[in-house]
């Protein structure tokens, strides 16, 4: 059922399950960065970190499931944010710790879960967030299983906010400000054409080299 890729107790999910608001209602994982998906870019950068990737999405399911990993739906039929999908990834794997990235972070460290497991093991925390020198990125984190139940729990009384919720359940940040380029967001379709400007120059820097699929 999953892709093992390493021996990391870590379990990637990939959240795409968001309305994307800002993106006129386009799904941000599908939209084309260097003609790819963004979402492919996010798989090639996460994939050698952990031992499978899951994709949590509620829309375009099929095309999702296209790229080989588990698609899981949010229990609920209100939109209630990434906290579900991480709920969802949750219940879904047997690793330790989940490892959640966004689907418009097409960037992303390609030592993430390293970093953030050692912090974690250094900490005894149950959770991580990324720091970037300048704001916490929620949407970047390392939970552990134990947090399975508590953060079930918040959804059923109404907690939201994925931040306040890390927060609340004893996260500790970890610095990646010497990083702070790889945890652009792409928010708007400025946003995207911007990036596929610079990348279209810098390619090399965000997309690996090795893969003979790339376009």
């Amino acid at each position: 059922m999953y892709d093992v890729k390493n021996t990391l107790p870590v379990t990637g999910l990939i959240l795409a399950g968001g309305r994307s608001s800002r993106m006129n209602g386009h799904d941000k994982g599908l939209l084309k960065l260097l003609n790819k998906p963004m979402i492919y870019h996010v798989i090639e950068r996460l994939k050698a970190q952990v031992g499978a990737i899951l994709i949590s999405a509620n829309r375009h399911l099929e095309t999702y499931q296209q790229f080989g990993y588990p698609v899981l739906v949010d229990d609920y039929d209100d939109y209630r944010g990434p906290l579900a999908g991480m709920s969802r990834g949750l219940s879904h794997t047997s690793s330790e710790y989940l490892l959640t990235v966004p689907c418009d972070g097409p960037l992303l460290p390609l030592d993430l879960a390293e970093k953030f497991l050692q912090h974690a093991q250094r900490t005894q925390a149950k959770a991580i967030i990324a720091f970037d020198g300048k704001y916490k990125q929620p949407t970047y984190n390392l939970i552990h299983k134990d947090l399975l139940s508590p953060l079930t729990q918040s959804l059923e009384q109404g907690e939201h906010k994925l931040g306040k919720w890390l927060i609340d359940n004893g996260a500790v940040r970890l610095d990646f400000s010497k990083q702070k380029e790889a945890f652009l967001n792409v928010n708007t379709l400025d946003d995207l054409q911007l990036l596929s400007q610079q990348l279209s120059h810098i390619k090399k820097h965000s997309i690996p080299e090795d893969d003979p699929q790339t376009v």
